[in-house]
């Protein structure tokens, strides 16, 4: 991975000390978004990485909200579907859902039941690893769909939240890590 490449990405993500709540310093990556070029970068360090370690995959799964800003170019690139995996009460048909803790308090994930087959091989992207509880809650709605995992994608981890813990044996890649 070109560390050029990476640095413009890196270089886009503004931090905002104290949101949502003060004591917290949130990973903005709204200018990256801005950047068509930081963006497109994104895009192609994303693709270059799952090429690398799957030879075959049937979908991308992305994260309301923000996954699905990156899931769909993603899945485009590899030539695959998109899942999207919502809020509750978000999508129509037959659902899914699941309850998790978020840092802040409670939410519900859900997806449709028809969305993956049984067996089907997934990449679960979103922006962000925090705490893990919404990542995880994806995994769950997978794993009773019975689709394969292959990997949880995030363009930033923050580490000290310890969010790669709770993904358990799941494998997991983050592009960009911040202390």
């Amino acid at each position: 991975m070109s560390d050029e490449r990476l640095r413009r990405v890196r270089d886009r993500v503004r931090p905002f000390p104290d949101f949502p709540v003060p004591g917290v310093l949130f990973r903005d990556i709204s200018p990256l978004l801005k950047d068509p070029v930081a963006f497109r970068t994104l895009i192609d360090l994303l693709e270059d990485h799952v090429r690398a370690s799957f030879p075959k995959i049937d979908f991308i799964a992305g994260l309301d909200s923000r996954g699905f800003l990156i899931g769909p170019p993603l899945a485009q690139r590899l030539g695959i579907g998109f899942v999207p995996i919502r809020k509750k009460g978000k999508l129509p048909g037959p659902t899914e859902s699941v309850s998790y803790a978020l840092e802040y308090g409670k939410a519900e994930l859900e997806i449709q039941t028809d969305a993956v087959e049984p067996g089907q091989k997934v990449v679960i992207v979103d922006d962000l690893l925090a705490t893990g509880g919404t990542m995880c809650a994806a995994c769950e709605l997978l794993k009773r769909l019975k689709a394969e995992i292959l990997e949880c994608l995030v363009v930033i981890e923050l580490k000290p939240l310890k969010g790669l813990e709770k993904l358990n044996s799941i494998p997991f890649y983050s592009l960009l890590q911040y202390d």
